[in-house]
C-alpha cells in the first residue's frame, strides 16, 4: 500500500531534507517516526519526496510518500507518525494513493515563498524565518525585471557540478512581488528548481 504525507517543519534545526549520515534532517526525522509507528510490524520504511530543501529551508506542505504493509486509517498515519516527531516537524494530512504515484515524479510544479521585512532594525521575531533589508526597495522595478524570468530558460549558470537533474531548462510560470507594510513576500511558482 502507498500512502502519501503532506508535511511541514521549520528547516532551521535541520541539514535540509535529504537524509545523511548525520541523522539530522527532515526525513531522517520522518523516517524514524514512521519506523517508531510500525515498529510492530518491524518494517523499515523509505520516504520520498516531491522535491529536497536545503539546511534551514522551512516546508509548508512538502509532499512525500512511501511503501509499507501496514493498513491505517489516514487520521492514524497523522496522529501516530506526529507522536514520535519533534515540534517543529509536523504530518498535517495523509491519504492512500495508486501505486503508480510518485511524490516526485508526479508533481507538475513546485511553489516557493521568500518573506523579505524591510525595516531600519532586522525583525527578532521572524530570525531564521525571514530576509531583512535596511534599504527601501523599488517594487515596480523588480516587478518589471521579474517579468523576464517567466517561460522556459536554460538555468545552465546556477546549477552545481553534482546537479542530477536532466535537464538545466526550467520553466518559470509565476514570480510574483508584493509588499504589505514592511514586508515583501516573493511567491515564485515553476515546474523545478
Amino acid at each position: 500500500m502507498r500512502i502519501a504525507l503532506g508535511v511541514s517543519y521549520r528547516g532551521t534545526a535541520y541539514q535540509g531534507w535529504q537524509a545523511q549520515a548525520s541523522g539530522n534532517t527532515v526525513q531522517d526525522c520522518i523516517e524514524h517516526a514512521l519506523a517508531q509507528f510500525c515498529s510492530l510490524s518491524g518494517e523499515h520504511v523509505q520516504t520520498h519526496c516531491a522535491g529536497r530543501t536545503d539546511a534551514g529551508v522551512h516546508g509548508i506542505n512538502q509532499v512525500l510518500h512511501f511503501d509499507t504493509d501496514l493498513r491505517r486509517e489516514p487520521f492514524s498515519w497523522v496522529r501516530g507518525t506526529n507522536a514520535f516527531l519533534p515540534a517543529d516537524i509536523r504530518v498535517k494530512w495523509a491519504r492512500p494513493v495508486p501505486d503508480s504515484f510518485h511524490a516526485r515524479f508526479c508533481a507538475t510544479r513546485r511553489r516557493y515563498r521568500y518573506l523579505l521585512n524591510q525595516a531600519s532594525v532586522s525583525p527578532a521575531l521572524a530570525a531564521g524565518l525571514a530576509g531583512w533589508v535596511a534599504y527601501a526597495l523599488d517594487g515596480d522595478a523588480m516587478r518589471s525585471a521579474a517579468t523576464h524570468w517567466l517561460g522556459e530558460h536554460d538555468f545552465s549558470v546556477f546549477r552545481s557540478s553534482q546537479c542530477q537533474a536532466k535537464t538545466p531548462i526550467k520553466a518559470l510560470y509565476r514570480l510574483e512581488i508584493e509588499q504589505s507594510g514592511a514586508w515583501w513576500v516573493f511567491t515564485v511558482e515553476a515546474n523545478a528548481f
